[in-house]
């Protein structure tokens, strides 16, 4: 038989003070005696209690817990945003309740995620997907302070925060040029595949056209529905076409056109330069030495977290929510697999 679950009673008892005291003790209260608290203290660790946060959330009619929906924690970008929401909400004293899917849940899924998330009550709701609309958002923004982390989002009724994207395909292409690449080929996605993806790529076709590069776009959706696996038709293409560079969306996509120039004998930059999007975590290491436009996500999701506790203090404050979208600029990070033709 399990034991007990050890109540504020039993810290009490053994502390040999009251429950009043065990309850400012743990919620952080003035008027304890140092000495007293210390022994509540020692007397919890001692009996593995842990407070209920629920609980004392619907006391205070506070939780003090934000809702965080990622689409694909498995993923450097959104495990990286994960990550830093979490490390920001800690530092100003919110738990986070978090909600994943594997990169492949219908918008569906992801809508009833989020309802979930709102149903734990919730203070707050951080929105870190690509492919979710914006109208699927706005009704639970309505009942809770909401902010969409990691793309760019012009609702009036929601804050977000997100790397410039057109900025940073626009630089990254610059970067291209300057190498010296006069025909280029750029993997396209469209808005219905990644709201994030798609903006970033368009961006890079239309400013090398405007340097006067000859540009092929081609489609992921055109190569096995955006799969990663169909990277290697668009890197046949780019060969067949006698392109000197491949612009991706994506790191991952870009670890993907190598890896299909690895399997013909071929290598970037000597055949075909690769530049990626996002330089994360390992493969914006200098193993892979990958060419990329570096997005800091400890930045945006600093920034999510301060927007969305500055939009739940103003309701409790009864004061007028405002909302903002703020574009936070990368960095080029200058690998090998992109070099002079």
């Amino acid at each position: 038989m399990s034991a007990a679950v050890p109540t504020i009673l039993d810290v009490a008892a053994r502390a040999g003070v009251s429950k009043s005291v065990v309850s400012r003790v743990l919620t952080g209260a003035p008027g304890v005696a140092s000495a007293t608290r210390e022994r509540v203290q020692a007397a919890a660790t001692e009996l593995g209690y842990v407070a209920n946060a629920m609980a004392q959330g619907m006391v205070a009619r506070r939780t003090h817990t934000l809702g965080a929906f990622v689409r694909d924690a498995a993923t450097p970008f959104y495990g990286h945003l994960l990550t830093a929401l979490q490390e920001r909400a800690s530092a100003v004293g919110y738990r986070v309740v978090t909600a994943t899917g594997s990169g492949t849940f219908p918008v569906s899924e992801e809508r009833r995620a989020l309802e979930t998330l709102v149903s734990l009550r919730v203070e707050g709701l951080v929105v870190c997907s690509g492919a979710l609309p914006v109208e699927d958002v706005l009704p639970l923004a309505a009942r809770v302070p909401t902010v969409v982390a990691g793309r760019p989002e012009r609702s009036p009724a929601l804050s977000s925060v997100y790397c410039d994207e057109h900025g940073g395909g626009r630089a990254l292409a610059e970067h291209v040029h300057a190498l010296g690449h006069r025909r280029v080929v750029v993997l396209t996605l469209e808005p219905t595949t990644s709201l994030t993806l798609s903006p970033r790529s368009h961006a890079m076709a239309a400013r090398l056209r405007e340097l006067g590069v000859h540009v092929t776009q081609l489609r992921a959706e055109d190569h096995r529905d955006a799969r990663l696996d169909g990277v290697g038709e668009v890197v046949e293409s780019a060969l067949a076409e006698r392109a000197t560079c491949l612009m991706t969306a994506s790191d991952r996509y870009a670890v993907a056109a190598l890896e299909a120039l690895r399997a013909r004998g071929l290598s970037a930059p000597e055949d075909l330069s690769v530049t990626g999007y996002d330089g994360i975590g390992d493969l914006a290491g200098p193993l892979l030495g990958l060419t990329s436009w570096r997005q800091p996500l400890d930045v945006v999701g600093a920034l999510a977290v301060e927007e969305v506790t500055a939009a739940i203090d103003a309701r409790a404050a009864d004061a007028e929510v405002v909302t903002r979208h703020r574009a936070v600029d990368g960095s080029l990070l200058v690998g090998r697999t992109a070099g002079r033709p």
